[in-house]
């Protein structure tokens, strides 16, 4: 799926992304993965590691949503900037610039059909995660997708450890109920 998203847009769902809301985040991801996936994917050349640094960049972009400013930069090339570090990083520690590059075939990877199967199973767990309450969402999200440990997330938020561990199994019960339904 091509970009969708004006400039204002995405500003908009990133303004929205700051405020936990995933369902924002979804549709930042949809109307913005195409174009960074195409930047990650010529400087990695390998769509395992693309993917990879497809996570990382939408995991940063989640957690420093709030520091992008628009007079800076466009939304976008704010996000390209995060992928296309990420990506030069990852070709470094890898070598895959220096390796024979990966043929890359218009029909593979999240450019066409694989994209549209992940982007409906990003859109069901967001939409799983959707349904917590605001801060169960922020724990999850952070505690999953930021990488804290639970010591470190208990800290962050000022919850109590045994709270916490309590609040994020309760959570992923909730979300894998809602994806089996």
């Amino acid at each position: 799926m091509a970009e969708s998203g004006t400039p204002v847009e995405i500003t908009w769902l990133l303004a929205a992304a700051t405020k936990g809301d995933v369902a924002a985040f979804e549709r930042l991801y949809v109307a913005t993965c195409a174009k960074l996936y195409g930047v990650v994917l010529r400087i990695v050349r390998r769509h395992d590691l693309a993917a990879d640094v497809m996570e990382q960049a939408y995991i940063q972009i989640w957690q420093e949503a709030s520091t992008f400013n628009p007079g800076n930069s466009s939304p976008l090339a704010w996000m390209v900037a995060i992928a296309r570090r990420l990506a030069i990083d990852v070709s470094r520690r890898t070598g895959s610039s220096e390796t024979e590059p990966e043929i890359v075939d218009e029909n593979e990877g999240p450019g066409a059909v694989p994209r549209h199967q992940l982007t409906s199973e990003l859109k069901r767990l967001l939409t799983c995660i959707g349904r917590l309450e605001p801060e169960r969402q922020r724990m999850l999200l952070l505690g999953y997708y930021g990488a804290f440990s639970r010591e470190q997330l208990s800290v962050k938020l000022d919850i109590p450890l045994d709270v916490l561990k309590g609040a994020l199994r309760q959570s992923l019960v909730e979300v894998e109920e809602c994806l089996k339904a």
